[in-house]
């Protein structure tokens, strides 16, 4: 039995992830931003017990910290690491940068760096301190995009930021190879969530969906077998990896 923060489980591939992880006998403390009543519905449907709700703003460093320290306070440690909290690509912060005024697009910008990088980071900083003062192993799991390497013009701060995540990864991997901590990252392609839904039942739909040789797009569920498995022991030698979880649809 591990135990498991997820940042940005209250939905999604979020959940998707607290799920498999709650299917797999470890205890989950399951983090949210602000959607507590969703967060608390992540929490109702994890099998097994001992699972914990966490909330924070990551783009806060002084929250980042507490949702750390709260985390180890109610599962008594933390041995895993998901990094998937983000402020994702939305019709609220759409910022082409042809069209966008300065001030929307600095918001945005900085809005996005600092919970889908900086906030990561300063996770990541305080569960690796408990690690180390604990000399124990441990694993770290970070959420990228596909949109890192194909590239998002109409959210080039999201694109950046994944980029960087995925960057940080392999620093960080490299970093604390030492002490047994390994640090792995997917880089999912469209994922059909609730939040997506509507984009794959509208006219976009079939073009999306075409974008891979499947014929469909991934599921959450699949995001989260994949970090099952690179958080597992077997997965330790696949430190520094960054694995395309995209059917195909984008390949480098």
């Amino acid at each position: 039995m591990r135990r498991v923060l997820v940042t940005g489980a209250s939905r999604g591939i979020g959940r998707a992830i607290a799920t498999a992880f709650a299917a797999h006998g470890d205890r989950v403390a399951v983090h949210y931003a602000s959607a507590r009543a969703d967060a608390e519905q992540t929490l109702s449907v994890l099998t097994g017990t001992g699972h914990v709700l966490v909330g924070g703003d990551l783009g806060d460093p002084v929250a980042a910290r507490q949702v750390v320290e709260s985390a180890v306070r109610d599962l008594g440690g933390i041995d895993v690491l998901v990094n998937n909290a983000a402020v994702a690509p939305g019709a609220d912060n759409r910022h082409p940068i042809a069209t966008t005024p300065y001030e929307q697009w600095h918001s945005t910008w900085r809005r996005m760096l600092e919970v889908d990088l900086l906030g990561a980071a300063d996770v990541t900083h305080g569960v690796v301190t408990h690690l180390i003062e604990r000399g124990a192993p441990g694993s770290i799991v970070n959420v990228g995009s596909r949109g890192a390497y194909r590239g998002e013009p109409d959210y080039p701060a999201y694109g950046a930021a994944k980029a960087a995540l995925h960057a940080f990864g392999q620093s960080m991997a490299v970093a604390l190879a030492p002490y047994d901590i390994a640090v792995t990252s997917v880089a999912p392609g469209f994922i059909s969530t609730d939040r997506q839904q509507a984009k794959l039942d509208g006219p976009d739909g079939a073009e999306v969906m075409s974008q891979s040789p499947f014929g469909r797009v991934g599921t959450p569920e699949e995001v989260a077998a994949a970090v099952l498995h690179l958080s597992s022991p077997e997965a330790r030698w696949s430190s520094g990896a960054v694995l395309d979880l995209n059917g195909a649809s984008y390949l480098r």
